[in-house]
């Protein structure tokens, strides 16, 4: 008898069903009132006792193998049903598309391209692994100048005069080297500084850093054009350049922008004072266009930098600069609406 119920138990488990109605009638042969099941518990009284634990165990699991393939074949046979019904009905409405999001550095970085594109600067891109004379020396920074310590750089340990680029100043000085004048140019980037990480500051960031070489550029230029980009970017115009020093620049400033004092956030953000920080700036140091093959004697320029993860966290009201490497989706779908 025991070898009857192992034959039932084989037969159980390869069953299959192709209708809802198969799969009941043989729930009902195993599982029902009058089911094999029941009968074979019935027979139990007339079991030897010594072959009773076996054959309670052979019951047990013929019971669990009809369950388990009713409960398989009923659950394929409702998918099945789900997914015919979902493609066979062409009046059933489409599935909403998901719609992406762009990250915030990116919103930001094309709003200034595009702002600057339409006065005349193209976009120049460069490596972000650097060698000493593109990022350090070529820009007025040669070795052991304590500007340098400004910069605290990551250098790739194996050749002390390959790093990773502090600043995009570097493809500026790789345009200026394959460009002759006039050159008006901007260089996005990633940029990278041994620093602390925290809510205010990173390892690495985003850079904006603008030239103007032609004959004749004066400060008034740098500063009407910084003027304009300040009215499109934030719809600020009151702006201030405070004297500031940058190796590369002579003269050299910092630029604020007039934010106000309207809300508690903006008396947060400005210290009170209602001005905000934004770029540095200033006019191309002559050794710095010899450096690069052009004649400081016949051209002159401005360049300005400019940080965008600073001002994407301005705009959007971002309060820890960790957010936006930290690949939150979260976080990131709040931008599914911005350009």
């Amino acid at each position: 008898m025991i070898d009857k119920i192992k034959e039932h138990i084989a037969e159980a488990k390869a069953f299959k069903a192709q209708t809802k109605e198969e799969v009941e009638a043989f729930r009902i042969k195993y599982l029902g009132k009058k089911g094999l099941l029941n009968q074979f518990f019935a027979d139990f009284k007339s079991v030897a006792n010594d072959q009773k634990k076996e054959y309670g165990q052979a019951l047990n699991t013929l019971k669990k193998a009809a369950e388990d393939r009713v409960n398989d074949l009923k659950e394929a046979l409702d998918k099945k049903e789900d997914t015919k019904g979902y493609y066979g009905d062409l009046s059933r409405p489409g599935a909403a598309i998901e719609i992406g999001a762009r990250h915030p550095i990116s919103i930001v970085k094309n709003q200034i391209i595009d702002i600057f594109s339409r006065i005349g600067f193209n976009v120049s891109e460069g490596p972000e692994i650097e060698d000493d004379w593109h990022n350090f020396t070529a820009l007025n920074l040669p070795e052991y100048h304590p500007a340098r310590d400004m910069q605290d750089t990551f250098f790739i340990q194996t050749n002390p005069d390959i790093l990773l680029r502090t600043h995009t100043s570097s493809v500026q000085v790789r345009y200026m080297e394959n460009n002759k004048p006039p050159i008006r140019t901007i260089s996005p980037g990633r940029v990278y500084r041994n620093e602390a990480i925290s809510a205010r500051s990173h390892c690495f960031f985003h850079q904006v850093e603008g030239l103007y070489i032609d004959k004749d550029v004066s400060f008034a230029d740098l500063k009407q054009t910084l003027q304009h980009f300040t009215t499109e970017m934030f719809g600020k115009s009151k702006i201030r350049l405070r004297p500031s020093y940058f190796p590369f620049t002579e003269p050299s400033a910092e630029v604020d922008v007039y934010w106000g004092l309207e809300t508690d956030i903006d008396y947060r953000i400005t210290k009170g004072t209602g001005w905000l920080e934004i770029m540095g700036c200033g006019m191309v140091d002559p050794n710095v266009l010899e450096n690069c093959g052009i004649d400081s004697k016949t051209y002159s320029g401005f360049a300005f930098g400019m940080g965008i993860d600073r001002i994407a966290m301005l705009l959007h009201q971002i309060g820890d600069i960790r957010l936006l490497s930290e690949n939150d989706v979260r976080f990131l779908e709040q931008f599914k609406s911005a350009l």
